[in-house]
């Protein structure tokens, strides 16, 4: 649920998203609450795969294992681009707790949540 790879910068990352009526997290002319976090979920992943790309390492195998104090504001519709944006708070060990927020083409905050995302160590793969 990502279509671009907008910007990272130091522990951020930004991604944008333009929902098509064939994709499956669209019902009727919508985006699910799902399909936003879903495109929060793969900014995280995109930033780490940027990551480890950029320091000539496989590319991690993460799972998304909490979400917290999800935010949905306003659903998307078909046509909408979303931006998405995402910043590490912290990472222990092999878990990643990141910021992440939704926004529509004005800047308006469409949803928001803190995610914890377990990255699967290289030798489990």
């Amino acid at each position: 649920m990502v279509d671009t790879l907008v910007d990272v910068v130091d522990k951020q990352a930004k991604s944008s998203f333009l929902i098509k009526s064939d994709n499956v997290l669209v019902n009727g002319n919508s985006f699910s609450e799902g399909g936003l976090v879903e495109n929060m979920a793969q900014t995280a992943a995109l930033y780490a795969g940027y990551n480890a790309q950029k320091n000539n390492a496989k590319t991690p195998i993460g799972f998304i294992g909490a979400i917290k104090n999800l935010k949905v504001n306003t659903i998307p519709e078909v046509g909408q681009r979303l931006y998405t944006e995402v910043n590490l708070i912290n990472e222990v060990m092999s878990v990643q707790i990141v910021r992440a927020e939704v926004k529509d083409e004005n800047q308006q905050s469409l949803a928001s949540c803190e995610m914890r995302v377990f990255i699967q160590p290289e030798d489990a793969a």
